[in-house]
């Protein structure tokens, strides 16, 4: 991968980390009902789920794409016109927050296993890894580790950013209008981004 693709990787990654979804709404109501600790133990639950889900994506697209260059191919323009579409989809729904509901406290023993649940679970997830990762690899270099490590990236980002909504839910969550406007925002510019990335890499050359 070419240090400018590095790059253009990295800022699609943050966009989306940063974009309210389930994931972070997962989250804060998590803290929100329980506090903190359990917060941050779903936080550590969803990155456990979403390493499973790249490790996945890792070793069965690893399969698909050694037997011809046409499977890799073709993987890469289905991912790309996937990205278009989840884009288009976020725009449709840029005016909704994600909603948070209250949770029962479990303890952060059972607030891990939950998160790792959830993350397993969402088949959103299995694809848009699928359809995100293929986009920055090269045929020509071990797939495996080019999947594992732009999808150990992703994970990190979501988490990081997962942890900083925990440790700011109360404040957040203080203004109801200045965080739908903030999730408005993000929508918006992440919805763009998916669909500016899914069309430039369709028509992007593909690496041999």
């Amino acid at each position: 991968m070419s240090f400018l693709t590095f790059i253009a990787f990295l800022a699609a990654a943050l966009v989306l980390a940063v974009t309210p979804g389930p994931g972070i709404a997962y989250v804060v109501a998590r803290t929100i009902s329980n506090g903190r600790r359990e917060g941050l133990a779903s936080c550590i639950g969803t990155a456990i789920g979403g390493m499973a889900h790249v490790l996945a994506a890792a070793l069965g697209l690893s399969v698909l794409v050694a037997q011809s260059a046409f499977a890799f191919s073709l993987v890469k323009y289905l991912g790309a016109i996937y990205l278009v579409y989840l884009g288009i989809r976020i725009l449709l729904r840029s005016e909704q927050a994600p909603s948070i509901e209250a949770t029962a406290p479990k303890g952060e023993r059972r607030a891990l296993l939950d998160g790792i649940a959830v993350e397993l679970l969402n088949v959103k997830t299995a694809l848009f890894f699928l359809a995100f990762l293929p986009q920055f690899v090269s045929r020509a270099e071990p797939f495996v580790p080019q999947i594992m490590l732009l999808g150990s990236i992703c994970v990190l980002l979501n988490t990081l950013v997962d942890i900083g909504a925990v440790l700011a839910a109360h404040r957040l969550l203080r203004s109801g209008v200045a965080r739908a406007a903030r999730a408005r925002l993000m929508n918006r510019v992440s919805g763009a981004t998916m669909v500016g990335l899914g069309v430039l890499l369709g028509f992007a050359r593909r690496e041999a």
